[in-house]
């Protein structure tokens, strides 16, 4: 039986311009749905029902008009809470931030206004999104609605939780060093990170360069719609595309054959890959070859880039905390106010050979290796989500350090390259497994491309509501 909860963004709009179906139906059952999950999993840090149901109203009546905006109107959606939204406050997890209302959307939400969807609220992350795991001092802990005992991954924490419940069809995520991917590959929905500039950002992130804006869904077919809207030029992102995305859905359906495609289990380095991850990921890789391309088991030859990342991660967590005192850092994540005091530390030449000259190697490395290569595939994580409220697995060697679990992802932010995590099936214990699709710089389309066949190929799992621990 099709029910509100299964349908995809996608299926909305059709559904509205039969009549089959109303914006405000939609939001009412979501509005619904989050009032019955919110207590188990914690994913929103901003709720506002008047709000959401006004906008499911003015949608209604423009599809009864017949002047729906497009294909997303009345679509529901969820916004990270580091993202400006008209009206709600912007707290990026920290509760020492104003709960004052910001001033403007921010040009994604602005995007997604514009073709009228309907926003169910801000979603939680990790104090100004510094590390992969999902609590913050401002919200307290996100759950996992695979497992309630376990994490959803940072730091679009609520953002993932919401896509797996279908809280929501499009949830809108940053990526420093993994935070859409991770949570997405914890929680077992799509999760893209497109290539450097293709979603402008405003205000900046203090993460500079590293830095994405993309989509959580529970389909490839919903992030492609709504890059086709976030993915527009606005003039206060210099650093952004000034010229407009292509159609996004329309290559989706062209398959993979003959594309020349790597499998790299480790990045040819030393991960710690969970034994069921690397037979789960390992079989999604060869689906490809099934699939008509041509897979070989190849690394990228690349160094991990851990130094590089940390000099231009802990420079952005100083200037986060720089007018922040002794009392105010009292009351922050400690996590997070080491990584600023290792950032105070730093010399400028030294972050500046980060920025410009390390980055510029790393990327012409990718570079030529995708001039043999399409595409790259590797596991998203190299394990499955682990006990909540924790930075690291109790078990493992990973140590204290979060980024030892996630040298897969941020590779691919120093690069700017466009990068997805798509659900790859589950493990014994019921957790998603999750394999990460790279794409040249620029070539999206392809990624999306790639992650909508494997999909066809190998339905993604869903989860209908959060799931007691196992």
């Amino acid at each position: 039986m099709t029910t509100i909860a299964s349908l995809s963004a996608a299926e909305l709009g059709d559904l509205y311009a039969a009549r089959e179906l109303s914006p405000v139906e939609v939001a009412r059952d979501a509005l619904a749905r989050i009032e019955r999950f919110e207590p188990e999993v914690n994913a929103f840090v901003v709720r506002d029902e008047p709000v959401t149901l006004a906008m499911a109203q003015a949608a209604e009546a423009r599809w009864l008009k017949g002047e729906a905006f497009g294909p997303l109107d009345g679509v529901p959606v969820t916004i990270k809470d580091n993202l400006g939204v008209a009206g709600w406050p912007m707290r990026r997890g920290s509760a020492l931030a104003s709960d004052a209302p910001f001033q403007q959307d921010a040009p994604a939400t602005a995007r997604l206004r514009e073709a009228g969807c309907v926003f169910l609220g801000k979603t939680t992350m990790p104090e100004y999104g510094w590390k992969g795991v999902g609590d913050s001092p401002l919200s307290g802990i996100t759950r996992n609605p695979w497992d309630v005992s376990t994490g959803p991954g940072g730091s679009s924490s609520g953002a993932a939780v919401a896509a797996a419940l279908n809280l929501g069809c499009i949830h809108l995520g940053t990526d420093g060093a993994g935070s859409v991917r991770i949570p997405a590959a914890f929680c077992g929905v799509f999760g893209l990170k497109p290539t450097y500039g293709r979603v402008p950002a405003w205000p900046a992130s203090v993460m500079g360069f590293l830095a994405h804006l993309g989509p959580l869904t529970r389909t490839v077919r919903d992030s492609a719609l709504a890059m086709n809207a976030i993915g527009q030029p606005d003039a206060r992102d210099m650093t952004a595309f000034k010229h407009p995305p292509p159609d996004f859905t329309a290559g989706l359906d062209r398959g993979v054959r003959g594309l020349r495609i790597a499998w790299s289990p480790r990045l040819g380095g030393d991960a710690l890959v969970d034994p069921e991850i690397a037979a789960l990921t390992h079989a999604a890789a060869l689906t490809f070859r099934e699939l008509g391309a041509t897979v070989e088991e190849v690394d990228p030859g690349i160094d991990d880039p851990i130094a590089t990342l940390m000099t231009l991660w802990s420079a952005g967590a100083a200037l986060a905390l720089r007018s922040t005192d002794a009392a105010g850092r009292a009351q922050m994540d400690p996590g997070l106010v080491a990584v600023a005091e290792m950032g105070e530390r730093i010399e400028s030449a030294a972050y500046v050979d980060a920025l410009l000259y390390q980055r510029n190697a790393l990327a012409y490395q990718m570079a030529q290796f995708h001039e043999r290569f399409d595409l790259l595939l590797t596991p998203t994580l190299p394990l499955p989500a682990f006990a909540v409220g924790r930075n690291t697995p109790e078990h493992g060697g990973y140590g204290e350090d979060w980024t030892r679990w996630t040298p897969l992802t941020y590779p691919f932010n120093i690069t700017q390259q466009p990068a997805a995590a798509v659900p790859c099936g589950l493990t014994s214990a019921g957790l998603p497994a999750s394999l990460q699709i790279v794409g040249a710089f620029g070539n999206d389309a392809l990624v999306m491309q790639a992650a909508a066949s494997f999909e066809s190929a190998r339905p993604f799992a869903r989860v209908d509501a959060p799931i007691k621990s196992i």
